[in-house]
């Protein structure tokens, strides 16, 4: 969609499309690049640029995933590589199989295994205690030089 297209190819109408012709076959889910954003409001050109890189990534692998899987017109998505999930991976977006991603998982709590960001907490531990004066000025006792 964009901002020139017929008012009526809604993202609720696209999803009613898809989930209808999709019955048995796939289902539909809506993203809204609002809804991607953590913080909220109004996405910034580099959500969106962001949104469209992960896009056309993401239909690139599609499109080399099923002409990897196609054979004689039908599709065998058998392999552990043929459900992925787009995430990032330091600083890189990567498709990482769902089988792996169960093994990092802790589904009881519904968190990581492991939290890169965990190492960071004596730092931030460290960062809350820290108190500053905002008066600056410095007393010097004088002397006088004979």
């Amino acid at each position: 969609r964009n901002e020139r297209c017929n008012e009526n190819y809604s993202t609720d109408f696209i999803y009613s499309l898809y989930s209808e012709e999709g019955k048995g076959v796939f289902d539909c889910r809506k993203n809204v690049l609002g809804h991607m954003q953590q913080q909220g409001g109004s996405p910034t050109p580099f959500d969106r640029n962001f949104g469209t890189k992960m896009g056309a990534k993401a239909v690139a692998w599609i499109t080399g995933k099923i002409k990897e899987c196609s054979r004689q017109g039908r599709i065998f998505a058998n392999t552990a590589d043929s459900a992925c999930l787009l995430g990032m991976r330091k600083r890189s977006l990567v498709f990482q199989p769902i089988a792996h991603l169960r093994d990092e998982t802790d589904f009881e709590h519904r968190i990581p295994k492991e939290q890169w960001w965990l190492k960071l907490r004596p730092i931030l531990k460290i960062l809350a205690k820290y108190h500053t004066e905002l008066d600056t000025s410095e007393t010097a006792h004088l002397e006088h030089l004979s």
